[in-house]
């Protein structure tokens, strides 16, 4: 029977025959293809290694060298930064230096303004008590002659006052007869324009504002004659405060006249 496992001629092996023909030949065919692929990767391999080591190296080169780089850089920045430090710690001293001399400079003038300040008040105190007297007996001096003029020009405003407060009842009546009111008000304006207090008092104007303008009544019932009328009472008001006013302001042009 024949042996599927082992047909004749299908393996390769030696001294299958007893001359050795075919299984030596195909033995040697095998062998060189074999050691030719042997040989090609021993060479590969070497070269490879050799470009493996090569860019190796040159790898560590330029990692050399961006690491010394990266060294002088530091060094660099620390050597820039030191100095800028130093530069700092200088000018800070400087100017530690001059606010010292500055502060030192603001106390020794306020001192001295201080000093000035309290000279000068001395002086002042003094001046105000050599001259205390004389202005006090100036002022009282003065007070006393403004007394008179005050005491006629109250007594003259007290008789306006009634004479306007009947004038004005005279106005709002519906009996008494308008010729005594005009008669009342001839009469108020010439005293105005004569009597000197009063014309200082410039009363004749107001006067005559009051005769045109004050229409003010109280009710029909009303009794009270100082019911009447508005703009009146506002100008005896006036007149009183300018009275007043007067009295300070000769007094301080006497004073300042000394």
């Amino acid at each position: 029977m024949n042996n599927l496992n082992d047909p004749p001629n299908w393996n390769i092996r030696p001294n299958s025959r007893a001359d050795g023909g075919d299984g030596s030949r195909w033995n040697y065919a095998l062998l060189v293809p074999m050691l030719g692929l042997a040989a090609f990767r021993w060479i590969w391999s070497r070269e490879s290694r050799k470009e493996i080591e090569k860019e190796r190296e040159a790898y560590r080169q330029r990692t050399a060298a961006f690491q010394r780089e990266l060294e002088a850089r530091y060094h660099a920045t620390i050597a820039e930064s030191r100095r800028a430090v130093a530069h700092l710690s200088l000018e800070l001293e400087k100017e530690q230096n001059r606010t010292t001399s500055y502060r030192e400079a603001l106390i020794s003038q306020g001192r001295k303004l201080v000093e000035e300040k309290k000279l000068l008040e001395q002086e002042r105190a003094q001046v105000l008590q050599e001259r205390r007297q004389p202005l006090r007996s100036a002022y009282l001096r003065c007070l006393g002659q403004e007394e008179d003029w005050q005491r006629r020009a109250r007594l003259l405003l007290s008789e306006f006052e009634a004479a306007l407060t009947e004038r004005q009842s005279i106005y709002c009546s519906l009996v008494l007869p308008r010729r005594r009111r005009l008669e009342l008000e001839k009469s108020l304006l010439v005293r105005a324009s004569t009597d000197p207090v009063a014309a200082d008092l410039e009363m004749a104007a107001g006067l005559t504002d009051i005769f045109k303008h004050d229409t003010h009544c109280g009710d029909v019932w009303n009794t009270n004659k100082r019911q009447n009328g508005r703009l009146m009472w506002l100008y005896l008001r006036y007149w009183e405060l300018i009275i007043e006013l007067k009295k300070f302001k000769q007094v301080e042009k006497a004073i300042l006249e000394k």
